[in-house]
């Protein structure tokens, strides 16, 4: 099996600013641990699919940054966007570009730049079972990560029968419930919809085709120009384009730790935390202070007596707010004056 890996880096990642800004999105951030997300993600993918055959897509804009990050990744991998068309969009790109390479039999494994996992090796393994089942059955085969609590950030995925070799037929795709349903969902086998794919490109372009009049005109008309395909598709996610409508969707669980980090509070699930459950980064100093995330760039940030609080500092601007606000970082910098919100 001759196996691809694609990595999906685009996007600016507004929910970490003030850290994260255009020219410095997130996924270029050392959010997890001392790497960028983007290494990080590529050196967890390469014991399993060698940079040669990795493809990143990323913004245009980006695609020179991507580039001094991770120079094992050859130029002609990074891909970039010249127009937003969203995951599904980008995965049909992905796997015509694969196809052009490699032949229809080609195994492509989709990840995206932004996760933290907690298990490397348990990673790999999901991944490997999931292109044997895709191998196997011909299928698009999505990893499922097994719950561990009943997150309203996540959308889940109900299984259906078993196909064997641990995997089952998707009976259907549940997007961000309530807790309440979250939790009803996870006693009954549901999973976290991850974003993870493993799939032939020949049997996910055979799909694309079928199912996906947003994406398969352009792909027809492109010709192998990225410029004409991403200018002629219309935006569109994979969820919704491609595996919602495909009667030859599986998905896979997943044990490992996984987690989107989508927000400033999720550092406190994935860093390291102190004895008193807070997540710091930088010149800190906590005292009598409670699981609160703290991120300082070049200055010295004190704590005293407070908790659920996240503070970012860099470049003489700071943010001050609680975890639970900081999901929704998106209206605070629509009401930030532009010389606030657009500094690099």
């Amino acid at each position: 099996m001759s196996r691809w890996a694609v990595v999906l880096a685009g996007g600016v990642g507004s929910r970490f600013w003030p850290l994260s800004t255009p020219s410095r999105p997130k996924q270029l951030l050392p959010l997890v641990d001392e790497r960028p997300l983007l290494v990080a993600t590529l050196d967890r993918l390469e014991p399993l699919v060698p940079a040669t055959q990795t493809l990143i897509l990323t913004n245009a804009s980006l695609r020179d940054a991507v580039r001094e990050h991770v120079p094992r990744v050859p130029a002609e991998n990074i891909i970039a966007e010249p127009r937003a068309v969203g995951t599904g969009g980008a995965l049909a790109w992905a796997a015509s570009e694969i196809e052009r390479r490699d032949g229809p039999d080609a195994m492509m494994i989709s990840v995206h730049a932004d996760w933290a996992i907690g298990d490397d090796e348990g990673f790999r393994t999901a991944l490997g079972l999931a292109a044997a089942v895709a191998e196997r059955e011909s299928a698009l085969v999505t990893v499922g990560v097994v719950p561990t609590r009943p997150d309203t950030g996540f959308g889940y995925i109900m299984p259906g029968p078993s196909v064997g070799g641990g995997a089952f037929r998707v009976d259907r795709f549940v997007e961000k419930p309530d807790r309440a349903a979250a939790a009803r969902m996870i006693n009954e086998r549901a999973l976290w919809n991850s974003g993870i794919f493993a799939w032939r490109v020949g049997d996910f372009l055979r799909d694309v085709r079928a199912l996906t009049p947003e994406l398969a005109p352009a792909l027809a008309s492109a010709n192998g120009n990225a410029e004409r395909f991403f200018a002629a598709a219309t935006p569109v996610t994979v969820d919704v384009g491609v595996l919602e409508r495909s009667s030859n969707v599986v998905v896979m669980p997943g044990a490992f730790q996984w987690d989107d980090v989508g927000t400033w509070a999720a550092l406190a699930r994935v860093r390291a935390r102190d004895e008193r459950g807070n997540a710091a980064s930088g010149p800190t100093v906590l005292v009598d202070a409670d699981d609160n995330v703290v991120y300082a760039e070049g200055t010295h940030v004190v704590l005293y007596g407070v908790r659920d609080l996240v503070v970012v500092v860099r470049d003489g601007l700071t943010l001050v707010t609680t975890k639970e606000s900081a999901a929704d970082l998106k209206t605070l910098i629509s009401k930030l004056p532009p010389a606030i919100r657009d500094r690099e």
